[in-house]
């Protein structure tokens, strides 16, 4: 599978990454992500549990039915580049909807450095280009503001608020509805 270059970051289909890399990744960040994700049994923090999910996530990308990246960062000419992230295209229904979910994050060592901005990007033009898609939508909860300015740099548009859209940690939480559509994609600068 081909990597997708942009500045400092490269998608890799995450069934490609090393187990214990993954592994080393949602460890590091458990305490981090637990907030804005659902309940995760310790079995997810493990080389077991992961293999599991690994050969799940490679199925999903082979049926079209899912599309998850490692968000990794270059290292020194010969080494393996490091996984910094996950980005997933989810829930991909063909048909009428032709469009896909989008969720994402970057370990807590490495926000603010513009490195979601550019994963999101490359995802999106994935989704469009090569799964052939025709919509991306984001789903964010409105307290997570590094997310929300992360899609509306890359484009998305606000489309409303979904009361009680997603248990996360025992509580129905509200999220922004963002998405991108074929024809608002690539945006148009505001120069």
């Amino acid at each position: 599978m081909a990597t997708f270059p942009a500045n400092e970051v490269l998608l890799r289909p995450l069934f490609e990454v090393p187990v214990d890399e993954v592994v080393q990744v949602y460890t590091d960040n458990r305490a981090f992500l637990e907030p804005y994700e659902p309940p995760r049994p310790d079995s997810y923090f493990t080389v077991a549990g992961q293999t599991e999910l690994l050969a799940n996530t490679e199925r999903l990308w082979q049926t079209g039915n899912q599309y998850t990246f490692a968000i990794c960062q270059p290292t020194k000419k010969g080494q393996r580049d490091a996984m910094v992230g996950r980005i997933a295209l989810s829930n991909v229904v063909r048909g009428a909807w032709h469009s896909c979910t989008v969720g994402y994050f970057v370990s807590q060592r490495c926000n603010g450095q513009g490195i979601a901005t550019q994963a999101l990007t490359q995802a999106v033009d994935f989704a469009f280009s090569t799964a052939e898609l025709h919509r991306v939508q984001a789903a964010i909860m409105p307290r997570n503001k590094p997310s929300l300015r992360v899609v509306e740099k890359v484009g998305f548009h606000y489309e409303g608020l979904a009361k009680y859209y997603l248990n996360i940690h025992g509580v129905w939480e509200d999220h922004a509805i963002y998405s991108v559509t074929t024809e608002l994609w690539p945006p148009q600068s505001q120069d």
